[in-house]
């Protein structure tokens, strides 16, 4: 049997991926401002605009394939 690519099981991995990608850099980032007293806005700004943009197109693609099947 050919399996598909991006089927949901792989695409409820990749959510689960990118939140906890999203929460150890939350808690590194508050650890790492806390003791230096320096915020990096830039790379903050990055993280969380590629992984909720990531986690969107994911969302919309679940929506389409549940809503064809």
């Amino acid at each position: 049997m050919v399996k598909r690519i991006g089927s949901l099981k792989d695409l409820t991995k990749y959510v689960i991926f990118s939140i906890t990608i999203v929460l150890i850099y939350t808690i590194a980032e508050f650890i790492v401002s806390t003791i230096t007293g320096i915020h990096h806005d830039t790379l903050t700004m990055a993280v969380y605009g590629f992984f909720g943009g990531e986690l969107v197109l994911t969302a919309v693609i679940k929506i389409f394939k549940l809503r064809r099947e």
